[in-house]
């Protein structure tokens, strides 16, 4: 099996994900042994219900 190097620039957009989440979640969507996507879930909280 081919190992595929993920970039410093791969990297650095994953960072800048995780560090922009409060509340959520960040996946990352990997085909063929490269990263394709990157999504983030943000969960916001209300106070008054």
């Amino acid at each position: 099996m081919e190992q595929t190097k993920i970039t410093r620039e791969d990297l650095l957009k994953i960072k800048a994900f995780i560090e922009s989440v409060r509340f959520g979640s960040v996946s990352v969507i990997i085909q063929d042994g490269k990263i394709v996507q990157i999504e983030k879930n943000e969960k916001m909280r209300l106070n008054n219900l």
